[in-house]
């Protein structure tokens, strides 16, 4: 199967722009997650960067055949730097590398789904936890506006933009949490659930209710709520746990 592209993103490293954070931004989390500065072959962390970025932005579909030799025609390489560079996207959860089949890009199973979202609605919780703890005024107040500018997306149906605002968002909020074991876990996690929660989002009255559950969020910040806002934030993934169900569950019309 051919390596799809999306319309403007025609070649390795072209970005676009989807809301506050931009394709780039996001391949700078990818990139630190998987330690990819740290790699002596630049070609390993570009080729890793570009596919794990088409997988999460949905050019690379699950189950899509991934070409070494295709890639390596891309970025102008051997072999050896694309393998390399899938075995660290099939250690992050992105590709299946299967004996003597091509590496895929990873298919997760309903359940898969269900023990990462058990595990990443604890996880969120005790973050949201924290926030209250250890936010100054100044960090809620940056919330405020983020959600604010998140409910215009919602208001005006901008999926894409939502969905990266949301995606900052979180991050900023494990910043604030403070506790760097925490959040190291829940990036990886957001690596092996992302394409899932934006084809969730894309639902009909998904993105109101995301954005209903962030506004209360927020006011459970600003009266430092902490038992409240772990409460809210682990219904709120539950729900995204439960579109991403849905989502799973719905017969696939572009095959």
């Amino acid at each position: 199967m051919h390596l799809g592209l999306a319309p403007g993103a025609d070649e390795p490293g072209e970005a676009q722009a989807s809301g506050d954070m931009t394709t780039e931004a996001f391949g700078l989390r990818l990139s630190r997650t998987l330690r990819l500065p740290d790699r002596r072959e630049p070609l390993v962390a570009a080729v890793a960067e570009w596919v794990g970025i088409g997988i999460i932005e949905g050019r690379l579909v699950p189950g899509e055949v991934l070409s070494s030799v295709e890639l390596a025609r891309r970025f102008n390489s051997s072999r050896t730097p694309v393998r390399e560079a899938l075995m660290l996207l099939e250690q992050e959860g992105l590709v299946e590398i299967r004996a003597r089949r091509r590496p895929r890009v990873a298919q997760p199973s309903l359940e898969d789904v269900q023990d990462i979202y058990t595990v990443r609605q604890n996880l969120l919780a005790l973050g949201a936890r924290l926030v209250v703890q250890r936010a100054a005024d100044d960090d809620i107040e940056e919330v405020g506006r983020r959600v604010r500018e998140m409910r215009r997306m919602a208001d005006a149906g901008e999926v894409d933009a939502y969905f990266w605002a949301h995606v900052d968002l979180q991050e900023f909020l494990m910043q604030v949490a403070g506790n760097s074991v925490l959040k190291q876990i829940l990036d990886s996690l957001a690596l092996r659930t992302l394409v899932l929660r934006h084809r969730s989002l894309a639902q009909p009255g998904r993105l109101r209710e995301s954005v209903e559950d962030q506004e209360r969020l927020y006011r459970a910040y600003v009266d430092r709520d902490a038992d409240l806002a772990a409460a809210l934030m682990a219904g709120a993934t539950l729900s995204a746990r439960r579109a991403i169900e849905r989502s799973h569950l719905e017969p696939r019309t572009d095959i």
